[in-house]
């Protein structure tokens, strides 16, 4: 299924949004709920150009007249019965805004107008694919409402006529029908070609009213490629009925198909006139004058026969704008040319009366919009000049413009010119970092655990060391830490009983000898052991501190490893632990 608001956005130029939003404005003001109808609808949803729109209002619509005229636009004529305007926005764009209306026909081409719904409208229209809405109002917008699945025939390039009397009961149904085929190339379904046929050789026209027939004959001249209709009309026999004087033999085929160029062109460089008033003047151009003052009293909208007449003039005003000395500049010239009324702009690129207005409009199409190619982007984004900065389209134009009057040629003028576009460097990015004692403390947290274990580790490895100390040198075998707080409880009564037994003073200081220089050796022992300790410990105070005891009580920091080793075998080492077992039975 389409999305319809993403088609509203895209298919339609911007003067055709901004048209329609105005008038769905207009009619909410009135109270009014508002819907985009017809062909409009069925032209997006094929992929065929939007050519004018039809907004179909639930109230009067004729009472927007003067809300219309606020908001930019003309009205070009109106039909009471049916509660129609036709209106002329800037920008080329053509609405129609006509109230919602169901339609009764006591005789054939004689219509009467109820007001009705939008949804009562829709099934009394011609073609299924003319049978559509999409809702302009808040809380719906872009709703697309379909009772008679027209979408379907759209896919199918189908013409399906709704009712089994259209012909009958309105028989301008068989010019739109033969218009339709033409400009679009759909095909009639079975049935409808049945029912045309048959209308055809009863000879339905017949009915056509004053009204129908005038509205009709504009039609043409609103269509891209009026000549083909009217060629399709002709053909079918139509023109007999609607304005016997007006054949294709009439119309200057080669001029209508350069205008056609011409347009396209124009288009190409965001112009955007609208064809009807310069197609009209080569549609009948081989018409008598009379006869194509009788053709334009037929047009229910004369506002479009002003323009048509008004046309020529001012052409005429804006070429002696174009010839004038302050026009010299390729810029000034393109500022007018995009500024002035499209429509002029059009017919005098057409005729180009002088040599020097023929050779501006080709510099127009082909030379000048060559600057666009010079535009500088890798300048502009060295210079922190990004599509996000509110002046960043005044700057591309005013570089156009530039260019175009080769006013920069250097890189050293490109950045000057530049320079009051650019805006300031940033600043340098600022990286916060945290206290460096916040960061260790945070890495110290989660071993708490480990740390007790490593201090309990610690005093463990220190027992042993002062016990080792202490005894002879013999293979040192893993003392546990509970078998080494026993063996230091029973060391404090034996050094009192040393001291009171005067026997053996002798033997003191040689044990004290001994023991200073084997301690070196136990904490040697006791180091290694420590070392992988202290890495899981992360250097905690508390395990510093229980291996500086013994340091303490070493007299010796720097014992050489050489005389501990010659003083291993001497006798007063080894009567220690005699002297210790003594010390321990007199205690008891």
């Amino acid at each position: 299924m389409a999305d319809y608001v993403y088609l509203l956005e895209t298919r339609l130029t911007p003067d055709q949004k901004r048209a329609l939003i105005a008038t769905r404005d207009a009619a909410r003001a009135k109270g009014m709920t508002s819907f985009l109808t017809g062909g409009a609808i069925r032209d997006m949803s094929s992929g065929s150009p939007v050519r004018d729109l039809d907004v179909t209002v639930q109230g009067n619509a004729l009472k927007l007249r003067k809300d219309i005229e606020k908001i930019g636009g003309s009205i070009h004529g109106e039909n009471e019965a049916s509660q129609s305007l036709y209106v002329k926005f800037p920008g080329g764009v053509r609405m129609e805004v006509v109230s919602a209306h169901t339609v009764e026909f006591p005789k054939p081409g004689k219509p009467i107008y109820h007001p009705s719904t939008i949804l009562e409208d829709l099934n009394q229209r011609d073609f299924t694919a003319n049978a559509m809405a999409l809702s302009l109002n808040e809380g719906s917008f872009g709703l697309l409402m379909d009772p008679l699945n027209g979408i379907s025939d759209v896919e199918t390039r189908t013409l399906r006529l709704i009712s089994n009397y259209g012909f009958i009961e309105d028989p301008s149904r068989l010019i739109r029908v033969a218009r339709l085929v033409a400009r679009l190339g759909w095909d009639m379904d079975e049935k409808t070609r049945v029912r045309y046929q048959t209308a055809k050789d009863e000879d339905y026209i017949s009915a056509l009213t004053p009204f129908q027939r005038g509205y009709e004959l504009e039609e043409i001249l609103h269509e891209e490629d009026g000549l083909r209709v009217l060629k399709a009309l002709e053909h079918e026999g139509w023109m007999k009925h609607l304005y016997p004087a007006w054949t294709t033999a009439k119309v200057n085929a080669s001029g209508l198909r350069q205008l056609l160029d011409t347009w396209g062109q124009l288009q190409t460089q965001g112009v955007n006139p609208d064809i009807s008033a310069a197609s009209a003047e080569l549609m009948t151009e081989k018409l008598s004058p009379k006869e194509i003052s009788a053709l334009k009293k037929m047009f229910p909208r004369q506002g479009f026969v002003e323009e048509w007449e008004a046309l020529e003039g001012s052409a005429k005003e804006f070429a002696k704008h174009l010839s004038a000395k302050e026009m010299n500049t390729p810029s000034a010239a393109w500022k007018l040319i995009t500024s002035a009324n499209p429509d002029a702009v059009l017919w005098l690129a057409y005729t180009a009366p002088t040599a020097a207005i023929k050779n501006k409009f080709t510099n127009f199409f082909t030379v000048w919009p060559q600057a666009r190619q010079k535009t500088p982007h890798l300048i502009m984004q060295e210079m922190r000049i990004t599509p996000e900065l509110p002046r960043y389209q005044e700057l591309l134009d005013a570089l156009f413009f530039a260019f175009m009057d080769n006013k920069l040629t250097t890189e050293e003028e490109i950045r000057k010119f530049l320079e009051p576009y650019s805006p300031p460097a940033p600043p340098p990015p600022v990286h916060v970092r945290r206290p460096r004692a916040a960061k260790k403390m945070e890495a110290k947290a989660p071993r708490a655990s480990r740390a007790k274990k490593a201090a309990v580790a610690a005093a463990a490895v220190s027992a042993e060391g002062e016990q080792e100390a202490h005894a002879p040198i013999k293979p040192v075998k893993p003392v546990k830490p509970e078998r080494a707080a026993k063996v230091a409880a029973v060391k404090e009564p034996a050094k009192a009983a040393k001291a009171v037994a005067p026997a053996k003073k002798h033997a003191r200081p040689a044990a004290k000898k001994a023991a200073a220089r084997k301690k070196p050796v136990a904490k040697k022992a006791g180091a290694k052991k420590a070392a992988s300790v202290k890495k899981s410990s992360a250097k905690k105070p508390v395990a510093k501190k229980a291996v500086a005891k013994p340091a303490k009580k070493t007299a010796v920091k720097k014992p050489a490893a050489k005389p501990a080793k010659k003083a291993a075998p001497k006798k007063v080492a080894a009567k220690k632990p005699a002297a210790k077992k003594a010390a321990v039975k007199k205690r008891r």
